[in-house]
């Protein structure tokens, strides 16, 4: 399978790409030397088999783009619904589901599987992940606030300060920068170094920062921007 590209322009005038990715499973990092004995750093993502599970096109759905599955899964962890998906298109069960926006929908069927070929001649990648959890944590460390005197007598080392005036307009504006939860959300990371793909062992080796804690499934497609 090619990778199949459809560029359209936004409002901010940036080209977006709409392209078939991969989906893996993040491992670890190790390194890596180059021709010139550099060593790189690298964090290993393998990727296990991905089959297109539904087709679906402007005609039928209102888009264009195919729906793969990954991870293999008992019957017991799937509800009735995806049950019957996989039996009506005899697939076997697929514990994770995900779109893929392409430009020619024809050009796959059911059962086709994703190969590694998708990220062949790519230099950067946009990775998609959620991002490790941190709990619940103040403004200092989840919104990088300055604190306070250090001092004795100083009773407001972490605190939040004011959040907002008593008299106008006597609330709290939307969109407040307060303590609440940090981490564990989706993440795109963008223009990442494509270092190797190794196809016969199912691992593609990114270089820079990948979104997610070990085990974590990313998603990983040619970068989205025409800027390098």
């Amino acid at each position: 399978m090619g990778q199949e590209f459809l560029h359209q322009v936004g409002r901010a005038g940036k080209v977006k790409i709409m392209t078939l990715g991969v989906i893996g499973k993040k491992v670890g990092m190790t390194q890596i030397f180059d021709e010139q004995g550099l060593a790189i750093p690298v964090t290993v993502i393998k990727v296990d088999e991905t089959v297109v599970t539904q087709v679906k096109t402007v005609e039928t759905d209102g888009y264009n783009a195919i729906q793969v599955g990954t991870v293999a899964a008992k019957e017991k962890h799937l509800t009735k619904a995806q049950l019957g998906h996989f039996k009506k298109n005899n697939l076997s069960n697929y514990r994770h589901l995900q779109e893929f926006r392409v430009e020619n929908p024809q050009d796959f069927k059911v059962g086709d599987k994703v190969e590694l070929s998708v990220l062949e001649n790519v230099e950067k990648v946009d990775v998609t992940g959620k991002s490790i959890g941190k709990g619940f944590q103040g403004t200092v460390k989840r919104h990088n606030f300055g604190r306070g005197p250090m001092a004795h007598g100083s009773k407001n080392h972490r605190e939040p300060g004011s959040i907002g005036a008593g008299t106008t307009p006597s609330r709290v504006i939307k969109g407040k920068r307060m303590a609440g939860n940090m981490g564990n959300e989706r993440v795109t990371i963008t223009k990442l170094k494509l270092v190797k793909v190794d196809s016969a062992n199912g691992l593609v080796l990114v270089k820079g920062s990948v979104p997610g804690c070990e085990g974590r499934l990313v998603t990983i497609v040619p970068t989205r921007t025409k800027w390098n």
